[in-house]
């Protein structure tokens, strides 16, 4: 199931507000993903659609990693530096690529999200500077979410739904560096909880990160 272009996801907070001209001035060139918007107001489906053109061959992964940067830090005044770092760690995009060759299945199942997962991990295969699992499961949400489909889906692991997680979730709190088994068991129990619910697993991962922030 598609967004339509400019529709929030169910659940989904008011969209992200960045300075573009400076992600555009620091970013590389070939990098930066033209169809975002040019206001600067950054909701998940306009990530979602580098997304779906990285899938379809239209974008590259240097481009899907930039878009989701760009949302994932936001107004924070060192992102754009730490993009960059990332971003020039990987001039060609391959370590992205091969990171993310399991994401482009119809629906990636959980031996696929694991395999992606350790993959960025490993520095001996796509690991890259100042992207840990706070970020990088960011970008395995928009490569690998397929709305509708139910079931397991990739889902953001950062310390703000960590800290939100109940101890049936599986997450050890204190860390920022998950394990793959950390983060299916999480996958796991918002799926169980989505279904509960009746409703997305995002819905879910954004109803524990929404806890986190007004506490925070």
């Amino acid at each position: 199931m598609r967004l339509a272009d400019g529709v929030a996801v169910p659940g989904e907070p008011a969209p992200v507000t960045v300075r573009m001209d400076r992600w555009r001035a620091e970013l590389p060139p070939d990098a930066w993903p033209d169809t975002l918007p040019a206001s600067g107001e950054i909701r998940r489906g306009d990530v979602f659609a580098v997304a779906e053109a990285y899938r379809a061959g239209s974008a590259s992964a240097r481009q899907l990693l930039a878009a989701v940067l760009v949302w994932g830090y936001g107004p924070i005044g060192y992102g754009p530096w730490r993009a960059a770092r990332s971003l020039g760690a990987d001039p060609e995009g391959e370590r992205l690529a091969y990171a993310l060759a399991e994401m482009c299945a119809s629906a990636p199942d959980e031996g696929a999200l694991r395999t992606a997962y350790c993959r960025f991990l490993d520095a001996g295969q796509a690991r890259l500077p100042w992207l840990g699992p706070g970020l990088f499961t960011k970008v395995l949400y928009f490569a690998g979410y397929r709305r509708g489909a139910g079931g397991v889906q990739p889902l953001i692991l950062d310390r703000v739904v960590a800290s939100q997680l109940p101890a049936e979730a599986g997450v050890g709190r204190r860390s920022h560096r998950w394990s793959a088994e950390e983060w299916l068991g999480y996958l796991r129990w918002a799926a169980e909880q989505a279904r509960l619910r009746g409703v997305e697993p995002d819905a879910v991962e954004m109803t524990v990160a929404g806890a986190g922030r007004s506490v925070g």
